[in-house]
């Protein structure tokens, strides 16, 4: 029983999702409208490849917008867009 503890790998978002309220008329709409392993913000280097690599390079930054993600600016380095990704935005908690 013990390999079944964890859902996912130590390094990765938990995919646990929150339960659906069976009483809104619009769980099912809603459940659709989260980002991917709810990931609200990320960040891309803008000349491709890995994004550990050439970390003072300009990255792209981008925002889940409940369809996709959309550009939401560009960040200097790797540290700068790490922080945009990191820092909270107005009404969220955490």
């Amino acid at each position: 029983m013990g390999k079944h503890r964890r859902p996912g790998p130590p390094n990765q978002p938990s995919r646990a999702v929150p339960r659906v309220d069976v009483a809104s008329p619009l769980a099912a709409y809603s459940k659709r409208r989260r980002p991917p392993l709810d990931i609200y913000r990320r960040h891309r280097p803008l000349h491709g490849g890995a994004g550990h690599l050439r970390p003072d390079e300009p990255r792209a930054l981008e925002e889940w917008d409940g369809f996709t993600y959309a550009p939401a600016g560009t960040a200097p380095d790797l540290a700068a867009a790490q922080r945009w990704v990191n820092e909270l935005t107005p009404g969220e908690s955490g």
